[in-house]
This record gives C-alpha cells, structure tokens and sequence, in this order.
C-alpha cells in the first residue's frame, strides 16, 4: 500500500513539475530581465518595469525613424565608418549580420530543411543560410546551420545540394522549435489531433 502512495505521489510531482517548470522558468527569465534593466535607472528612479519599458521604446523609436531617408543615411555612414575601424570591425559585422538573421530583409532562418550529414537516412533540421558556395569554390554546395536541441548553440556545414530536403507545410518559426525542443515541439494545429486515440 505505501508503495502504490509512494509512485502516485511522485507521479504526481512529475506531472506538477512538467506543467510548472516551463511556466517557471519563463517567469524567471522575464523577472531577471526586468531586474537587470531597472537597475539602470536605480536608485534615481525606483519604479519596476520602467527602465524595460523605457529600452523597448527606444528601439521602436530607433526603428521607426530609421525609415527616414535623412536618419538612413546618417545610420549608413556610421555602418560605413564602424565596417573599417581596426578592432571594431569583427565585432560589429558579426554583431550586425546576426541579428540581420534573425530580423529584417536580410534575415536568413527562413528556409528551413532537412540535411543529410552523417549517414544515409540520418537527417537534421536545419536553415539554409548561403544559396551557394562559390565563394569556397565549391559548386552546387549550400551553407546549412544546424541548431542544437535545448541550446542556443549550433554548428555550420557545407553540404551538396542533393543532400538538403526541403520541408513543405512547417514553418521556419515551427521548425526552429522543434529542433530545439529535441523533437519534442510539434506545429499548434496539430496538438489536438496528436492527443486524439488511433482509430485504426
């Protein structure tokens, strides 16, 4: 009898813990945000939130008069000077071309496919971030980024064109989930249907 208590119960804190830990986590991670912004503006002014609020609408507002013709050009010469100062330069394109990857014209994650790099029917998730690698002289290669499952972290390849798949139906933002979830995430529509019992 104690033994059958002992399982419910943990079965129980690992059903608790399965719906709180994420729920958690994502509140730490904004809490923390919150608290290390803030502390810019303390101790002149102590009002929670204010500092975060503060910073988003200075980027929007950046944004925003970035799309004036005079501030664009005034933004394109500053990009033209840092692009060739000794030291700088590194970190800022890296900088610059990483968050155009993510955002803007220029992002990249866009395309996402399966890439055959180990073995012959072993396939990762993965973004075509180069069309071709004619610049290595390799013809009728492309860049693949692959991402790692529950990491921010991820690797390059240089793969043959005959090696990528592309994926139809999924997109980018749902492909990059499930590579980081390990396999786990699976697209919105689908996760009623993925709880419903086999009917064969």
């Amino acid at each position: 009898m104690e033994k059958i208590k002992t399982s419910r119960l943990l079965q129980y804190f690992l059903q608790g813990l399965l719906i709180l830990g994420p729920f958690a986590l994502t509140v730490y991670v904004i809490y923390i945000v919150f608290e290390k912004i803030d502390n810019i503006l303390r101790p002149a002014i102590n009002i929670p939130g204010l500092g975060f609020l503060i910073i988003i609408a200075f980027i929007i507002i950046t944004g925003w008069l970035s799309s004036f013709f005079v501030l664009n050009r005034l933004l394109s010469f500053f990009d033209h000077i840092l692009e060739r100062t000794p030291g700088i330069k590194l970190l800022y394109s890296f900088l610059r071309d990483f968050f155009e990857a993510f955002a803007g014209n220029k992002k990249k994650f866009t395309q996402n496919v399966l890439a055959n790099v180990d073995y012959a029917d072993v396939w990762r998730v993965g973004f075509i971030t180069q069309q071709d690698m004619l610049n290595f002289g390799m013809k009728d290669y492309v860049a693949v980024y692959l991402p790692m499952a529950y990491s921010v972290a991820g690797n390059v390849y240089i793969v043959p064109r005959q090696n990528i798949r592309l994926i139809p139906g999924i997109s980018a933002s749902d492909a990059m989930k499930f590579a980081l979830s390990g396999g786990v995430s699976q697209k919105e529509e689908n996760t009623e249907d993925s709880n419903q019992p086999d009917q064969n």
